[in-house]
């Protein structure tokens, strides 16, 4: 089975910087599009940013794209969002997203990380 895991989720004082990685494991065949959404408390999922698999389509949520930014690895199979000038409002629990190939024959199918915990005081 395929796996995405997040790691450097933690709390950091407003103004902070940090990175998240989400690493791709199992089963891979292919990876396309890797990226990051995220949930705050009583909110929906919504978009942080995506990236091809060539890194050459890369979109944001217009209200963060001056501060947050998205890049991967494909040699580690990983994707990483490095975030500044954190605000409390970007407190929330974000997510690693993927499409991603199990098999040559298979389409390419969405894989959701289990979540990282972002909190951001003020």
């Amino acid at each position: 089975q395929v796996q995405l895991v997040e790691s450097g989720g933690e709390s950091v004082q407003a103004g902070g910087s940090l990175r998240l990685s989400c690493a791709a494991a199992g089963n891979i065949f292919g990876i396309g599009v890797m990226g990051w959404y995220r949930q705050a408390p009583g909110n929906e999922r919504e978009l942080v940013a995506t990236i091809s698999s060539a890194g050459t389509n890369v979109k944001y949520e217009e209200s963060l794209k001056d501060r947050f930014t998205v890049s991967r690895d494909n040699a580690k199979n990983t994707v990483y969002l490095l975030m500044s000038n954190l605000k409390p409002e970007d407190t929330a629990v974000y997510f690693c997203y993927s499409r991603i190939r199990t098999d040559r024959h298979a389409d390419f199918a969405d894989f959701w990380g289990q979540g990282t915990q972002v909190t951001v005081s003020s």
